[in-house]
Order: structure tokens, then sequence, then C-alpha cells
């Protein structure tokens, strides 16, 4: 291994997994559905945030839509 290298004649290229970087935010999660998760990676052997990103993500892959009907009670 050398001591130096010399880098300036390096050209530059695109990080290919720029497109596929995650964003952080901040949700507000019911402590249940939090253990759930937990307890589900933690058979898994995977973070459980990258559980919930997991399932997310497969929620957009099948275009699943959910439906919120509000019933008025009488």
């Amino acid at each position: 291994m050398k001591a130096e290298y010399d880098l300036s004649k390096m050209k530059s290229r695109k990080n290919p997994y720029a497109s596929k970087l995650k964003k952080s935010v901040t949700i507000r999660l019911s402590e249940d559905v939090i253990s759930y998760f937990k307890e589900m990676a933690d058979e898994k052997g995977v973070p459980y945030q990258s559980l919930i990103n997991l399932y997310l993500r497969d929620c957009v892959a099948r275009h699943r839509k959910i439906d919120i009907s509000w019933q008025v009670k009488s």
C-alpha cells in the first residue's frame, strides 16, 4: 500500500444510491404499534424501524389504500 495516493486526476461520478437515500421524519405512533413491530423485529433479527420501513414500502409497491369511513352515531 502506498503512503500517499494522487486523487487529483480521479473522475467523479454520481452516487447510484442517491435516489434510495432515507429521509428522517418524526411521526407519532401508538405504544401498542411500536411494541408490535419491536416484537416482530426481534423475531426476525432486524431493527424495528427498518421493519416498519419495509412494511410501508410493501404498501407502496402494492398500491394499498386504506379505507377510513367515519360512522356517525345517532
